[in-house]
């Protein structure tokens, strides 16, 4: 607009709660004019409004001012039409906010926009029509259309102008709501005969540099007298209607009176209103002056009216009065919940109130219609709290935990104090997190785990599971084998453990005569950073297997020797010959083992307990059972399949000793010889070749050195005394034994290391022939071994001479 002069200044003030800033601008500024420094005036950064994201928060739709971030300015966005935004009401005034985050921090602007005179006065039409009596007396008031200039303050409506002024001339004044009210006054009396029409121009000027204006033709018509103009009983009327009131509702009704009769004193009534909306909402009957609702009242777009009433006879005559209507508020609006700035996740170890979102509550209504009142759901880790007049920020109160609650679906409601409240509600949802904060957790708190025996390596044991209530890496376990020892070997050559599902396997194969049992610990360990680990002990307990076959202990089964169990031919029913004593390295039901009698030279003459080993006769031995009598037994374990051993017994029956060497003379040599004896036999000929040798050199030493002092004695005639030892007593050489018995014993240097093992039974004596020839009996007891220890294993060595150990039921024989 030519002449437009744009003045613009600003009045900055802060606040301590939360910074306030006003600018004052004219309207109809560019787009891209600067508002305001607002860096400058909020004592901010830039690099703080880039870092916080600044943005302009508004409730209204339309946003007049955007925010240069880089340069910290406020800028017109859009051009600013006052009348457009505010219309009458002054001041007008543009309200935003700024939001920050991280921490969230929000301004209140305060944008004043100043009028300029843009927009000269108008009147409704260009031309108004008018019927007026020559008996008119003079200074008789017409009320003329007012003008409507958008503008406001001084560059409003300020006067009118009236021309030409022969007949009326303007009576203006203002009226309560400030606007001017145009009266037309009679001057000088008319005389239709003279003129019966009259044209005149109103002229509106409102107070702008420069002034602008609008103009209207009023044109007159002068009628035949009408002395009486009809009169209201009211200068104002006053009403009040309810907003929510439905259409048709009667809002009151005026009344004006005429003194003329006739045709002269009918009223007609109508509204004279123009420019605003009256109208379109209120209608008057013309006949009887009732006022009705026609369209819908809206208390937060309009408050009050001014309807401008009109009484006219059928004369041209008029009277003027005007409706005040007051409209009364209803609880008609909900309140409305705007969010200014939220966060969709918040970790779990947030701190204590920490702003997760910031609201603004609007209610168009007023008093306590448009008191509102917010609250959220309880039960939960966050409160409301009121930062300003209907600002409300969420803020956590308590700890939070992902693992008990991973979501939140918080429903913020908000309610005004009208009867009956209205209220609304937002559902905020908010995720939380996950933080590292549990450790693993073993399904039990120790586990035991078996395995049987001779496993193939790599073999699948058993499986430790552990679960962590964190989420994605911090939830993804691992399982590691804690460092030990099993028997001062380290345990990873027992076992391994595989690290992503915790599945045991064998290392090695197990041995349940080694090992029957170990335990280790596994370490399960989460993803995260740190991480955190718990701990399990697994017991691992070995399972046997039927692997070992029984091994006999007595009888000992040699490879050059027969050992016979003696029984007299008096021996009752029931007697004890031997026991057959055999042990199993495994446990359990493979270590159970039971005996039989698989062959004998005579079934009906002996038999073995299937329990304990022990084998009696079952029959009276007679003169007709041969002395030699040979007899299996197999023993046999109860593990599956079941393994077994098959021992050889041999048995003399006789009464003396004599008949029990002339009958096993010719027995048979066993020539079942054990892999381990041979290795012994061999190791044992080695050490008695060694020890020959040292006693061959021993003896001829000890030869030559008598003879050297033999010698000496011969030439010295010392007489010789021969020496016995002690008990001693010469047999003359006829073979028989003498009353005190010389015992030797026959064994080898290396006897310990034999497999064959022997134990006597109670009460027995064991004798032990050549059957190739006879020599020097010696006779032990049963409580004493023939070597040092009990169970010394015996080896066979040859000597020129056969040495025999005998008892009183058992023999032995070495060659």
């Amino acid at each position: 607009m030519k002449g437009r002069t744009l003045l613009c200044f600003a009045l900055v003030f802060f606040s301590s709660a939360t910074g306030q800033v006003s600018y004052t601008i004219p309207e109809e500024m560019p787009k891209g004019s600067l508002v305001g420094n607002i860096a400058h005036d909020l004592g901010l950064e830039t690099k703080r409004l880039m870092s916080g994201k600044a943005r302009i928060y508004t409730s209204d739709h339309d946003e007049y001012i955007e925010l240069n971030r880089e340069r910290g300015v406020l800028l017109v966005k859009e051009r600013i039409d006052r009348e457009l935004i505010c219309k009458q009401t002054t001041p007008c005034a543009l309200h935003f906010q700024i939001i920050l985050e991280n921490p969230m921090q929000f301004y209140t602007i305060t944008v004043q926009v100043t009028d300029i005179n843009d927009n000269p006065p108008t009147f409704e039409g260009d031309k108004i029509e008018l019927k007026m009596s020559e008996s008119a007396v003079v200074g008789s008031k017409y009320e003329l259309e007012r003008a409507l200039d958008l503008d406001v303050g001084r560059n409003g409506l300020q006067r009118y102008e009236l021309k030409p002024t022969d007949n009326f001339a303007l009576n203006s004044h203002s009226k309560i709501d400030d606007s001017k009210n145009v009266e037309m006054v009679l001057q000088k009396p008319l005389d239709r005969e003279k003129q019966d029409q009259i044209n005149l121009v109103l002229t509106a000027i409102d107070g702008g540099e420069p002034h602008m204006s609008g103009t209207m033709l009023i044109v007159i018509t002068v009628l035949d007298a009408n002395d009486n103009a009809p009169v209201f009983t009211q200068k104002t009327y006053k009403a009040t209607v309810r907003e929510n009131s439905s259409v048709g509702t009667n809002v009151a009704t005026v009344r004006a009176t005429d003194a003329d009769q006739g045709s002269n004193s009918k009223i007609t009534y109508s509204i004279t209103n123009k420019l605003d909306n009256v109208r379109k909402i209120f209608n008057i009957n013309y006949e009887n002056g009732d006022i009705t609702l026609i369209g819908n009242l809206d208390f937060e777009e309009s408050r009050n009216f001014q309807i401008n009433l009109r009484a006219s006879d059928e004369g041209g005559l008029t009277d003027y009065s005007k409706l005040i209507v007051d409209v009364q508020d209803v609880n008609d609006n909900q309140p409305e919940i705007n969010i200014m700035s939220k966060s969709n996740v918040i970790a779990e170890d947030a701190t204590l109130n920490t702003v997760v979102t910031m609201i603004h509550i609007e209610d168009k209504d007023t008093g306590d219609n448009g008191k509102i009142n917010c609250f959220i759901s309880e039960n939960v880790e966050f409160t409301l709290e009121s930062s300003a007049n209907n600002f409300y920020s969420l803020v956590t109160d308590s700890g939070l935990d992902r693992e008990k609650h991973p979501e939140y679906n918080i429903t913020v409601t908000c309610s005004d104090e009208g009867v009956p409240s209205l209220s609304s509600s937002v559902t905020l949802t908010l995720q939380i997190s996950d933080v590292n904060d549990n450790a693993p957790v073993f399904e039990r708190s120790s586990y035991e785990a078996h395995i049987v025996e001779n496993n193939t390596p790599g073999l699948s044991i058993f499986t430790v599971k552990a679960t962590d209530a964190d989420w994605n890496q911090n939830a993804r376990v691992s399982y590691i084998l804690e460092d030990s020892s099993v028997n001062g070997v380290p345990v990873s050559s027992y076992v391994s453990v595989s690290a992503d599902s915790g599945v045991i396997h064998a290392v090695r194969s197990f041995d349940y005569e080694q090992i029957k049992d170990f335990q280790f610990r596994i370490k399960a360990q989460d993803g995260g950073s740190p991480p955190l680990s718990s701990n399990v002990t697994v017991k691992m307990l070995i399972q046997d297997q039927n692997d070992n076959p029984p091994q006999v202990l007595y009888p000992v089964q040699t490879g050059g020797s027969v050992v016979a169990e003696m029984v007299p031919r008096s021996a009752d029913v029931g007697y004890l010959v031997t026991k057959v004593v055999a042990v199993d390295v495994d446990s359990g039901q493979n270590a159970w083992l039971s005996y039989k009698l698989q062959k004998a030279t005579d079934r009906a003459l002996f038999e073995v307990g299937s329990q304990n080993g022990e084998i009696r006769t079952i029959r009276q031995v007679t003169d007709k059972d041969a002395v030699k009598q040979r007899l299996t037994v197999i023993v046999e374990d109860n593990g599956q399949p079941s393994r077994s051993a098959t021992v050889i017994v041999n048995v003399a029956v006789a009464d003396s000793f004599p008949e029990v060497l002339s009958e096993f003379t010719d027995f048979p040599h066993d020539k079942e010889y054990n892999d381990n004896l041979t290795f012994y036999l061999v190791l044992a000929l080695a050490v008695v070749s060694f020890l020959f040798i040292t006693c061959l050199v021993v003896i001829i030493s000890v030869k030559i050195y008598r003879w050297r002092q033999s010698r000496i004695l011969y030439h010295s005639n010392l007489p010789v005394i021969p020496y016995y030892p002690p008990r001693y007593s010469d047999t003359l050489g006829t073979g028989t034994l003498p009353h005190v018995y010389n015992y030797e014993v026959c064994r080898t240097t290396d006897s310990r290391k034999s497999d064959n093992k022997f134990g006597g039974a109670g009460g027995q004596n064991v004798l032990i022939m050549d059957p190739s020839s006879t020599g020097t009996m010696q006779r032990i007891q049963s409580e004493k071994s023939i070597l040092d220890e009990p169970d010394s294993p015996i080896e066979v060595s040859y000597y020129s001479q056969i040495c025999i150990c005998y008892s009183s039921t058992t023999i032995y024989f070495f060659i």
